[in-house]
């Protein structure tokens, strides 16, 4: 009975060794016909597909719900690497299904909170149009992303934010910053008189000229990078970074010192010259008066007068019309207080002979 069993065992063996034999001489076969015949195996590809759609849809779907992560990172990373291919298929496909696309919006906006929201963003930006039209600026000017240009952001951030270094870079940029802005406000003055020499004596070798500002910024960052601990992680994207930075700080700096400058200066001035100035606006206001037109508050004349004088005398170069207009209000303010008293006093003052 054992050796039944045996041979038994043994032909069953011999039989699948044979059938595998067979098969794989089977899959030899119809691997050199697909190899030799290459047409006829698309076109019988080609034939199947057509005649059975359903199941190749089925077969599709079936596999996309297994390995959706998977097909989605692969369309992803194709249309990633040929992005001009890709936008010229979507212009394609637009072209040839406008009916569709048309139908995808009247689809999408037949929610009333999704119509609702859309009128009411191009209500807004027809707005902001507007207004930007009114004030003299250009169009708000729009960068439409694609899919592509967003992965590629995301992945650019990702490398940034996981970067271990991210946290010393920063550090060494806000010291280099900070301290380069410091440096300026406190001998940015006295280095530009250094580098108006420079300049001209440049000018006198008949040597190419450079920018004031120029150097300046230089001697400032070498100043800063000799004395700070560490700067081996900063580029050059960072320093030119920091100089535009302590720049504009520097300009908004010495914009509010001229500008503060200039209305203790017109103050000053008006007290010192009072007298004169009365008799003037007095003066201009009789003559106005005598032409028909209406009379000035003595202060604003006063003011005029003063600020006239004095405009050459003070560094104004980072003052703007409108910054002058708020110099010539504010001290105007200052100047009406101490005018403030009995009618009398004015009359006296205004008849009070000049001193010089």
């Amino acid at each position: 009975m054992a050796k039944l069993n045996r041979d038994s065992i043994r032909r069953a063996a011999a039989r699948r060794h044979r059938e595998a034999e067979v098969r794989a001489r089977g899959r030899e076969r119809a691997k050199r016909w697909r190899v030799e015949h290459p047409e006829r195996r698309r076109e019988y590809q080609q034939r199947w597909v057509a005649e059975n759609r359903e199941k190749v849809r089925e077969y599709y779907n079936r596999y996309y719900e297994a390995h959706r992560g998977e097909v989605n990172a692969r369309g992803a990373a194709r249309r990633d690497a040929d992005p001009e291919r890709t936008k010229q298929i979507t212009r394609q496909w637009a072209e040839r299904n406008k009916e569709r696309r048309a139908e995808l919006q009247r689809n999408r906006r037949s929610d009333p909170e999704i119509y609702r929201s859309e009128l009411e963003a191009n209500a807004a930006a027809r707005r902001r149009k507007r207004s930007l039209s009114r004030a003299g600026l250009p169009p708000k000017l729009l960068h439409a992303t694609t899919a592509a240009e967003r992965r590629a952001n995301e992945r650019e951030a990702d490398a940034y934010f996981s970067d271990s270094s991210r946290p010393e870079h920063l550090r060494q940029f806000t010291v280099f910053a900070e301290s380069l802005t410091e440096h300026m406000l406190k001998n940015g003055a006295r280095m530009r008189d250094f580098a108006d020499a420079y300049v001209e004596t440049r000018a006198r070798m008949g040597l190419p000229p450079v920018s004031v500002e120029t150097i300046v910024y230089a001697q400032a960052v070498e100043f800063v990078t000799e004395r700070m601990r560490r700067v081996d992680l900063l580029t050059g994207r960072d320093v030119a970074a920091a100089v535009r930075a302590t720049e504009a700080m520097v300009r908004r700096e010495e914009r509010q010192q001229q500008f503060e400058r200039l209305i203790r200066t017109v103050v000053t001035h008006a007290h010192r010259n009072s007298a004169r100035f009365l008799v003037d606006a007095e003066m201009d206001n009789q003559a106005r008066t005598h032409r028909g037109k209406p009379r000035v508050p003595v202060e604003s004349l006063v003011v005029q007068l003063a600020m006239q004088e004095v405009v050459g005398r003070v560094p104004t170069n980072r003052l703007t019309i409108e910054d002058a207009r708020n110099v010539a209000r504010v001290a105007q303010q200052r100047v009406a207080m101490s005018f403030q008293g009995p009618a009398d006093a004015v009359d006296e003052r205004i008849h009070r002979p000049s001193v010089g």
